[in-house]
């Protein structure tokens, strides 16, 4: 299977789950932190708050979609 080639959605539905930070980086969401929060610690609760950076290959793409590439 060709992993290469991803058809994204609009770049509104892009926009919706990412923030672009002043420098330029792209930050999304963790995952795991929705439901089921009784049996994680409250440091790992707190931890899925904070926004992560979106890896090299996926923040090319994202670029790309978002026109700023």
């Amino acid at each position: 299977m060709n992993r290469g080639k991803v058809k994204f959605k609009s770049k509104n539905a892009v926009l919706r789950r990412v923030k672009v930070t002043g420098s330029g980086k792209i930050l999304r969401g963790r995952s795991f932190g929705r439901h089921l929060k009784n049996s994680k610690s409250k440091k790992r609760n707190r931890i899925y708050k904070r926004p992560v950076e979106v890896n090299k290959t996926l923040e090319k793409k994202l670029q790309k979609v978002l026109g700023m590439r």
